[in-house]
């Protein structure tokens, strides 16, 4: 019996000593306790295998209670960071909702000013066409009114009163016989009307005003106009002149023609202002004719000589504007 128990202890303490499967010996030797199991009798060896044994249950034990505390941990420290992973998630949603809708309202913004931009293009060609339709109704009330003057001849020179005694009608016709004497006895000159215009006085103007003939046909008034313009005309030796009565807008358009038609004068180019307010001239043994300053720019666009002729008189209207407004400041 004895015999049995020492190879059960022999077997026992081969199994713990393994060094090779368990542990090696620098584990035993940094273990004196452990060293001193192999020394112990039966009952002992047993008391401190169990000792050991219950050691390491409680160390499997605390341990276990470690991992799982440690996973408990773990699994609640996931746990948030999945609660805040979805409301960042959440967020992000909501921040994506917020883009949505901001860039809906910049396209609703854009559409906005697509249309407003396309009504102030409509705005502004409706602006065009009323002007254009504005010019066109003042052309045609000029013409209109020239067209009503076509007859009339204007008398300027004349002293006020001077008309009382025997009627504007008369005086022409004395005017008429002083300066053109053939063409009266060449045509029958027939007057319809004849007054001074305007038909008030006003006191601030120092020159008489003009009397207004109305002949009964044009034929006679381009020929008395076309030989007036060859001599000098009197009344009763006082200097006076004859010319077409137009209206206030086409006087002011022949007077932008007066700086141009003065230079074209000067180098005996025979310029000439037609009606209404258009200039002529002589340029390479043919006559020009313009009827504004742009279409004489176009013209002279290939023209040296005439450039440098009309270069200051034929200023662009911008330019003369830009230089307006430089001298301004």
């Amino acid at each position: 019996m004895r015999r049995h128990k020492s190879t059960s202890s022999s077997n026992m303490k081969k199994y713990i000593k393994s060094p090779e499967q368990k542990e090696s010996n620098k584990y035993t030797e940094n273990n004196p306790k452990e060293n001193e199991i192999y020394n112990l009798n039966d009952d002992d060896f047993k008391t401190a295998i169990i000792k050991i044994l219950t050691e390491l249950r409680e160390n499997s034990d605390r341990q276990l209670n470690e991992f799982r505390s440690y996973v408990t941990k773990e699994f609640d420290t996931i746990k948030k960071n999945q609660t805040e992973i979805l409301e960042m998630k959440n967020t992000i949603e909501e921040i994506k909702k917020n883009l949505d809708a901001l860039n809906s309202r910049a396209d609703n913004m854009e559409e906005r000013i697509s249309n407003l931009e396309d009504g102030n293009i409509e705005l502004l060609q409706a602006e065009e066409e009323r002007e254009a339709r504005l010019k066109r109704s003042e052309e045609t009330l000029r013409e209109l009114s020239d067209t009503i003057r076509r007859c009339n001849v204007r008398i300027i020179g004349i002293p006020e009163g001077e008309e009382k005694e025997k009627g504007a009608e008369n005086l022409f016709k004395e005017i008429m016989a002083e300066n053109f004497p053939n063409l009266v006895r060449e045509m029958d000159l027939q007057v319809t009307e004849a007054n001074r215009s305007p038909n008030f006085i006003n006191a601030r103007r120092p020159t008489p005003r003009h009397i207004v003939v109305k002949l009964a046909k044009v034929n006679d008034k381009e020929k008395i106009l076309r030989t007036a313009r060859q001599k000098k005309l009197t009344y009763k030796g006082t200097p006076i002149r004859l010319s077409a009565d137009l209206s206030a807008e086409t006087l002011q358009a022949r007077r932008e023609w007066n700086d141009i038609f003065k230079n074209l004068k000067d180098k005996n180019l025979q310029p000439r202002i037609l009606y209404p307010a258009k200039i002529s001239f002589k340029y390479d043994g043919e006559i020009k004719t313009f009827p504004d300053k742009q279409k004489l720019r176009e013209f002279i666009a290939t023209k040296p000589l005439l450039q440098e002729m009309l270069r200051k008189t034929l200023i662009p209207e911008k330019s003369k504007k830009g230089k307006g407004l430089q001298n301004q400041e």
